[in-house]
């Protein structure tokens, strides 16, 4: 990842509601959402984005109704599958953050492989947070390194990276959106989001567009990040 590039992560929030407010079953709202997501990837690059980490599924949400699961497990799994000739043909390295023991066979095999083929993609770091649970990753962090005496925040951020599948380390995250007009983390990314920029939109997301993205970082742009410090204003 170049060092002025972008790490911008996207709660995907309103596929369902999109549906309903169509009067249309979740799973169609959830098919939109990943046209949405096929928008923001190809876009990433163009808006100096190296990283991109989308928050897909909770792992709250296996508390969803059985059909409801059970066709998002179906969505990802042939977006994995159908999707890997665009992003071995446009440099996208794939990584899938969370747990892979609840997920089904099948997808595990769609995950492994995009994995292993796209390793070598250098024009976006892709991340795709499914079974992704905060708290839960930061407990497993701690978990091994809880022999440890002394511990830096550096090596805490690799333990967390090899707990979640992360692949590899990346910067902490510049820019956090939440579509859908929701104002909550919702356990997402605690520790590589404690100094990231939120926006909050209304859009829900299948109405989330490669122009809503680019907004959203306009404005990050604007904004004064200062980390605690405090910037001295000159006095003429």
């Amino acid at each position: 990842m170049h060092p002025s590039s972008l790490h911008v992560a996207i709660i995907m929030d309103g596929n369902g509601r999109w549906a309903m407010a169509r009067a249309l079953p979740r799973t169609v709202g959830h098919r939109a959402g990943m046209e949405a997501v096929r928008r923001v990837v190809d876009a990433a690059p163009e808006l100096e984005i190296g990283a991109l980490t989308l928050f897909a599924f909770s792992s709250n949400n296996w508390q969803r109704p059985a059909d409801q699961v059970e066709g998002l497990m179906d969505i990802f799994r042939a977006y994995f599958e159908q999707d890997l000739p665009l992003f071995l043909e446009r440099g996208i390295r794939v990584n899938v953050m969370g747990r892979r023991d609840r997920l089904p066979a099948g997808l595990r095999s769609a995950i492994d492989e995009a994995e292993l083929a796209t390793a070598g993609g250098s024009r976006l770091h892709l991340r795709i947070a499914l079974d992704y649970s905060g708290r839960e990753a930061l407990l497993r962090a701690a978990r091994r390194a809880r022999s440890a005496y002394e511990i830096s925040p550096e090596t805490f951020a690799f333990l967390l990276a090899e707990v979640s599948h992360s692949g590899s380390m990346v910067p902490d995250i510049d820019l956090l959106i939440r579509t859908g007009g929701e104002q909550r983390l919702s356990d997402v990314l605690l520790w590589e989001s404690a100094y990231a920029e939120l926006v909050f939109t209304p859009n829900l997301w299948p109405d989330f567009h490669a122009a809503d993205l680019q907004a959203a970082i306009e404005e990050y742009h604007h904004r004064e990040r200062r980390f605690g410090q405090v910037h001295e204003v000159a006095i003429v």
